[in-house]
């Protein structure tokens, strides 16, 4: 009985101790509940890295992949029949304009120009002695008409034996390399227009490249440009020649640009690299990996506004510089999110740090 007493008095006692601590254990104020929800939201707010960015002129290249190409070629054709009786130069060799490549056979053209060269000296005695006869009377003006045009007749055969002759004679247009020639022999009296060598000129050389029509605007001739070889050779040139009209297959412009080859280093039919230097345009140097894309598609990077919340702005890239991308439409002195950006959207209310401090913090 007395056990039953005791446990119902320790229940009683416990009920009014916890009734009574009600009202003496303080109570949370309404400030301190708005604090600590304030810190809640805090705590819940997503923290980005950002760098300031500078708007600054920058001095794009137009970089672009294409060959060397010689200035000048030709196949040397003979201009008249006969056998190739001598080839004169070899595969690789030099030659100066005016040096003789290959002769062919005679064919009696040599008996052709003393046949032309006797009759015009007939006409022209005779042209000499009755002139004299003319003069004096004793022969009619007629005559002398007649005289004349057989004399210029004879003087007109022997100019085209002549030219007959040399034509067995085939000569170097220009400077340059002999890249193929025909065999000693190996041609028949059907030997007018068959090829007999092949020749190309390395001095200047030229570098070959295609442009779109959309990077065709700024580019003009005498603009400086740098080419790169695939053998790792380097030149300077300037544009000689940008075509006027575009090739129907590809919708490019051909644009040519002349190299100094004196010593012919630079061989024909190379792949070659050529960077262009362009107007400068204002841009911003971002890192690479603060371009992201908008939930609609588009290009370009997000930023913290004023109000720590998280903008896009669209961009369209200037150049790629390796590791960086200068880029246009940021506006100058912006905080350009480069860690964090494809965990935010548009509107966020975030906390932007410093990418500097972020990065030590990581670390």
């Amino acid at each position: 009985m007395k056990a039953s007493r005791i446990a119902a008095v320790g229940i009683v006692v416990g009920a009014v101790a916890w009734v009574a601590s009600g009202h003496l254990m303080p109570h949370e104020s309404a400030e301190s509940r708005a604090a600590m929800r304030a810190d809640a939201g805090e705590q819940k707010l997503f923290r980005v890295a950002v760098i300031e960015t500078k708007l600054a002129p920058h001095a794009r290249r137009l970089v672009l992949s294409g060959r060397t190409e010689a200035d000048k070629k030709v196949t040397i054709t003979a201009r008249t029949g006969g056998v190739l009786t001598e080839m004169r130069v070899r595969r690789g060799m030099h030659v100066k304009k005016g040096d003789v490549i290959a002769v062919l056979s005679d064919d009696a053209r040599e008996a052709q120009v003393a046949q032309a060269t006797a009759l015009y000296n007939q006409r022209k005695a005779e042209l000499e002695a009755r002139r004299k006869l003319i003069e004096q009377g004793s022969l009619p003006k007629l005559e002398a008409v007649n005289l004349e045009a057989q004399y210029k007749s004879a003087e007109a055969a022997l100019a085209a034996a002549v030219a007959e002759r040399d034509r067995g004679v085939l000569r170097a247009p220009w400077d340059g390399i002999i890249t193929n020639h025909s065999e000693v022999g190996g041609a028949s009296l059907a030997m007018q227009g068959a090829p007999v060598a092949q020749m190309v000129s390395l001095d200047p050389m030229l570098a070959m490249v295609e442009v779109s029509e959309r990077r065709l605007r700024g580019l003009k001739v005498g603009d400086q440009a740098e080419v790169r070889l695939v053998t790792g050779q380097t030149a300077t040139g300037r544009i000689r020649y940008i075509a006027p009209s575009a090739s129907e297959t590809t919708r490019t412009y051909r644009v040519d640009i002349e190299l100094k080859n004196p010593d012919g280093a630079i061989p024909d039919g190379i792949t070659a690299e050529v960077s262009i230097p362009m107007a400068p345009v204002p841009a911003t140097r971002v890192p690479r990996s603060a371009l992201t894309f908008s939930s609609s598609g588009d290009l370009g990077v997000r930023m913290v506004n004023g109000g720590a919340k998280v903008d896009f702005v669209p961009v369209s890239v200037v150049e790629d510089d390796q590791g960086h991308m200068w880029v246009a439409g940021i506006p100058d002195g912006a905080r350009v999110i480069v860690q964090g950006q494809d965990f935010v959207r548009e509107g966020q209310q975030v906390v932007a740090v410093p990418a500097e401090i972020a990065v030590g913090a990581a670390r």
